[in-house]
């Protein structure tokens, strides 16, 4: 999270990118977090050119420094990734647009002002925040782009706290497929990064972090940087800012794709890296069972985005929402009323490899709403996958975005399109407080919850807990339960409250001591009278 001088810093440098001409607030947005990366370039980046380094730039003035810009700009485009790859394909028609040479000096002056305050937040302990999602959140909350199509950008502790539930290792890819700003990636990284380290250190919210990494081989080091992360995103901004975010933090070649992940494009892109022979017409290749269970770890927050064009849904997501075809035209698609949220859980579950493991944040009406796309979503989660917990999150977690009530579901795959039930039992747990206050000012508390939550699911995993009161922050409800239920997953539905009755002194009692009272207050304002005359 920005301390106040950062925020400070990155309003006065967008305002003076508004008063030179970026009116833009998105273009704004851009041409910031490209100079966040040129101003970090040598730290990732060793063998960056003596003359693209950031601190030359302070030795030149007017139109050659914007000349020296465009150069290190066309650097990072041409040479920082090859042809193929994501990196080079995300900032192949991205454009350096600040060419004035006064706004340009006045930009570098603030970006050196920002990090040297987020330095300062580093001796803290607090490198492990991400900066360049921490910056786009602040100038979104400012713009009508705040919240629109559902995107709210979840809130750092939360994401870390999910990473320690969800326990990734270098076992297999990674993926968030609505992945924005990189978030969940850097945090999974930040965690495996973590495990592997000798020295480990609490942050502010009481979370392990280790920086040194010294327990990996070099080969695991290599795959940590190259082989695990992947991300896709319909946002061509966000994949770029995604992109330049994970490899600031280290990895070198991130596997963010600008696509839709619900379409066809997915298994396209997926056919393509596999080799497997992929034509949009020809519906066979699409069912190709090689494309589906491509990751072993999925961490997402997609956009609650509500209704969406349906005939752009893949086929191969066909079980919540059946596709309808016109009678004329057997070919085509027409349009049907889905909600994107219930087709990414699907999509999860196709993504996910047998025994793969999903940590997701959803709209609390997914758990409840009666509907049967909603309930047949459900169904899926419980039968192709073990659900193996819910976690409600306290109302004002995403505030001042939105006050929308969500949980966090986890899951691991068992089998695709299963026809029995996968799942026993489901561990339900209250998460009343992250941490922070849940107003929209959200300011740190003295407590640390999140530990608490990640050493308990850690001993339900291990089985060394089975809760059963009720009354209690967590419990088990068994399948057959749920079922009766209508496979309600929302909490309050099986929690059991504890009422304390309340008593109070009877009305002629506490009118009789209110008459004391006025008695005494009388008596004193007469002797003050006294003292005044």
């Amino acid at each position: 999270m920005l301390n106040h001088e950062i925020k400070s810093q990155v309003q006065n440098l967008w305002d003076r990118l508004w008063s030179g001409g970026l009116s833009n607030p998105i273009t704004a947005i851009e041409q910031i977090s490209y100079l966040l990366f040129m101003k970090r370039l040598e730290d990732f980046h060793e063998t960056v050119p003596k003359e693209y380094k950031w601190s030359n730039y302070h030795k030149i003035e007017g139109k050659e420094l914007v000349k020296r810009m465009g150069a290190v700009f066309n650097y990072i485009k041409t040479d920082l990734g090859q042809q193929d790859e994501p990196f080079a394909q995300a900032m192949a028609n991205a454009n350096f647009e600040i060419e004035n040479p006064a706004l340009l000096k006045s930009a570098i002056g603030f970006i050196d002002a920002i990090y040297q305050e987020i330095d300062k937040e580093i001796e803290r302990n607090q490198h492990f925040h991400d900066i360049q999602g921490d910056v786009y959140e602040h100038l979104l909350l400012h713009t009508s782009e705040a919240g629109k199509n559902g995107q709210f950008r979840t809130p750092r502790h939360i994401i870390h706290m999910m990473a320690a539930l969800l326990d990734p290792d270098l076992d297999g890819k990674i993926c968030d497929l609505a992945s924005g700003s990189g978030g969940f990636l850097v945090a999974a990284y930040q965690y495996i990064l973590t495990k592997y380290s000798d020295h480990k250190e609490s942050d502010d919210d009481g979370l392990q972090k280790g920086t040194d990494g010294n327990q990996f081989t070099a080969e695991q080091k290599q795959k940590l940087k190259e082989d695990i992360f992947y991300g896709f995103d319909i946002d061509r901004t966000m994949v770029r800012i995604g992109v330049m975010n994970l490899m600031m933090h280290g990895i070198t070649k991130p596997h963010i794709v600008h696509l839709d992940s619900l379409s066809s494009q997915y298994e396209a892109w997926e056919a393509l890296q596999l080799q497997e022979e992929f034509d949009p017409i020809d519906k066979s290749t699409l069912a190709n069972v090689a494309i589906q269970g491509q990751y072993k770890y999925i961490m997402a927050n997609p956009p609650f985005t509500g209704r969406i064009d349906s005939p752009g849904v893949s086929e191969n997501l066909d079980r919540v929402y059946p596709p309808k075809y016109d009678k004329k035209d057997e070919n085509k698609r027409v349009k049907q009323s889905v909600q994107s949220e219930l087709l990414f859980l699907e999509r999860m579950v196709y993504m996910l490899q047998e025994g793969g493991r999903a940590a997701v944040i959803v709209p609390e009406g997914v758990l409840f709403n009666s509907g049967k796309a909603h309930k047949d979503v459900r169904q899926i989660l419980m039968k192709d996958c073990r659900l193996d917990a819910v976690i409600s999150l306290p109302a004002g977690a995403f505030k001042p975005y939105t006050g929308v009530k969500t949980a966090i579901l986890m899951f691991t795959k068992v089998e695709q399109d299963a026809k029995t039930f996968h799942t026993e039992k489901v561990w339900f747990y209250e998460l009343k407080s992250d941490g922070y206050s849940l107003d929209d000012n959200r300011k740190k508390l003295s407590e640390n919850p999140l530990p608490e939550i990640v050493k308990t699911y850690e001993q339900i995993k291990d089985q060394k807990i089975t809760p059963e009161d009720r009354k209690s922050l967590h419990f088990y409800v068994p399948l057959s339960e749920l079922q009766e239920k209508a496979y309600d997953l929302s909490l309050n539905r099986y929690k059991e409250f504890v009422y304390d009755e309340q008593t109070y002194d009877p009305p002629k009692e506490i009118l009789s001591r209110l008459i004391e009272l006025e008695d005494d207050i009388l008596n004193e304002m007469r002797e003050l009278n006294d003292l005044i005359g």
